[in-house]
């Protein structure tokens, strides 16, 4: 103890620093309120037991958090390096990953990278042993499967899969069949059908892609206020976003300013 006594100030200082720190913390990632408590004795009064709690806080919840942080951040970075390499670099990994080891997700990548290529017909004989086999109903299968029936012309075809699709597996999984198949439904000249679905499609839905899409049909049938109404509604919607909500619409926020264009 004597040989620590030299090194108590700078111990107590360490650890009332780790006490601001972790009440910092604690508020900014609402953490339960005993922590704040304990975490704000050793901040503000320097309390042994204060000093005690910064330290249990750091070890069982500031590090364990930032390890966490760190492993999303290598991700985002593992995700930012796949999307910058080439097309066809990407789709000789997934063919090799296939060859490794044949799984449905295996099978799926491919086929969207594939299909993402203009290869379609690659894209459909890479996921056509799925479609009789065990994942057959699987919605993965079939809504990739629909979807290169719709690149492909073939809308009948899509909606034959779409239709098999279990609208309970989850909420994305309603609201993206449901906008396929009124895309579906809507090229076969099925109007009010489409218009029918995409309404469906609109409840409860997780982007906004419903919604834009259903927008650009009211437009091409000349309903241009009932268009203008929902495309200010996804306006709307895009001021008051989150930057993660922004970025993850992108691509329907911006179909949707350009229909708004179309509209003056």
């Amino acid at each position: 103890m004597d040989a620590l006594q030299p090194y108590l100030p700078l111990i107590f200082n360490v650890l009332r620093v780790l006490a601001v720190v972790g009440l910092v913390h604690a508020i900014m990632t609402r953490q339960p309120i005993f922590w704040m408590f304990l975490l704000g004795f050793g901040a503000l009064f320097g309390s042994l037991f204060g000093m005690l709690g910064a330290l249990l806080y750091t070890v069982l919840v500031f590090v364990p958090w930032l390890r966490g942080r760190g492993r999303v951040a290598g991700q985002a970075v593992a995700r930012g390096v796949e999307a910058i390499k080439p097309l066809d670099t990407r789709i000789r990994e997934a063919q090799e990953r296939l060859s490794e080891s044949d799984t449905l997700a295996h099978r799926a990548d491919l086929a969207a990278l594939q299909a993402r290529a203009g290869r379609p017909e690659e894209a459909r004989a890479t996921l056509a042993p799925l479609l009789s086999g065990i994942y057959a109903d699987d919605p993965v299968v079939l809504l990739t499967s629909a979807e290169l029936e719709l690149a492909r012309g073939d809308a009948a075809a899509a909606e034959a899969h779409l239709n098999r699709v279990d609208l309970r597996t989850s909420a994305a999984t309603r609201t993206r069949t449901l906008t396929l198949l009124a895309q579906a439904q809507a090229a076969q000249g099925k109007p009010a059908e489409a218009e029918a679905t995409y309404r469906e499609a609109m409840n409860a839905a997780t982007t906004e892609e419903p919604r834009v899409r259903y927008a650009g049909l009211l437009l091409e049938q000349g309903r241009r206020q009932e268009a203008a109404t929902l495309l200010e509604a996804v306006a709307k919607t895009e001021a008051r976003a989150t930057p993660l909500y922004k970025r993850q619409e992108r691509e329907w926020f911006q179909m949707a300013a350009g229909l708004r264009r179309e509209l003056r």
